[in-house]
């Protein structure tokens, strides 16, 4: 790992003090340099500063340093090469579905591709498992589902327990698909789907009832065991979120800090 001293400090970064938080020093350290790399303090292809800069702002032994780059090098952040430095990969090279990376990611910045990308892989995804659990629900699946749907009509406006019902909804559903590959997805995009969802949570009555009544949609034609009807109302779903989330970054919503979402039925899928 000697790659890193060949870096040198490029006149525009700015290295600021590192906070004291929690935790093992090597992973204090990747977290504050892993929100640099998605926030852009060090750009996609720059090569991090050299080692005594980093040893001096972290104020962590050499050990730390490398074991932290390590991890992020092992997340598709970074890459070591002889005689030029640690470079900072570029973006497509970074693993959005580790919870770490996700977890920066959000920190630092939602945008308009951000939203993109995180509607189509649901759109991949959700409608097939809606059309799978319309086959495969049980009893206490269905209950779950409807539950969500009760809880979203009964908080309009810019209750926070819309958006947390909304959240529980959708786990329920990848939970409901019996498809543990499905189920590791909702798992891992959790903490984005809570950003976003309280983020472009329906801020007028008839945008709540829209809201709710497609998220019932979803669950009747699961309980009438109707693959193609819950495939398409998911797919209505996916959209409009993709459409309010628009909206809120280009109204310049405020974006939620990370808080855990409520609780929700997890169980291993069937």
């Amino acid at each position: 790992m000697d790659e890193i001293g060949a870096g040198i400090v490029p006149r525009e970064t700015v290295l600021r003090p590192c906070p004291s938080q929690a935790g093992p020093g090597h992973a204090r350290v990747a977290r504050a340099l892993g929100t640099g790399i998605v926030a852009g303090e060090f750009p996609e292809g720059a090569v991090l500063p050299a080692e005594p800069v980093l040893l001096a702002r972290f104020g962590v032994s050499r050990t730390l340093l490398r074991e932290a780059v390590k991890t992020l090098s092992g997340k598709g952040l970074l890459e070591a090469r002889t005689r030029v430095g640690t470079r900072v990969r570029e973006r497509a090279a970074w693993n959005l579905f580790d919870r770490d990376v996700l977890a920066w990611t959000l920190d630092a910045s939602i945008d308009r591709r951000f939203l993109r990308d995180l509607a189509e892989i649901r759109l991949a995804i959700e409608p097939a498992a809606a059309a799978l659990a319309a086959e495969r629900r049980t009893d206490a699946d269905i209950a779950a589902l409807e539950s969500c749907v009760a809880a979203m009509r009964a908080a309009p406006g810019l209750d926070p327990a819309f958006a947390s019902a909304d959240l529980a909804f959708h786990l329920v559903l990848a939970d409901a698909s019996g498809n543990l590959f499905m189920h590791s997805v909702g798992a891992v995009t959790e903490a984005a789907l809570d950003v976003v969802f309280r983020m472009s949570r329906p801020t007028d009555p008839q945008a709540h009832e829209t809201s709710w009544r497609a998220h019932a949609a979803i669950a009747a034609a699961i309980r009438a065991g109707d693959p193609a009807a819950a495939a398409r109302a998911t797919e209505v779903v996916v959209r409009d979120g993709l459409r309010n989330g628009a909206a809120a970054v280009e109204a310049g919503a405020p974006r939620p800090t990370l808080v855990p979402a409520c609780p929700v039925r997890r169980g291993s899928s069937r």
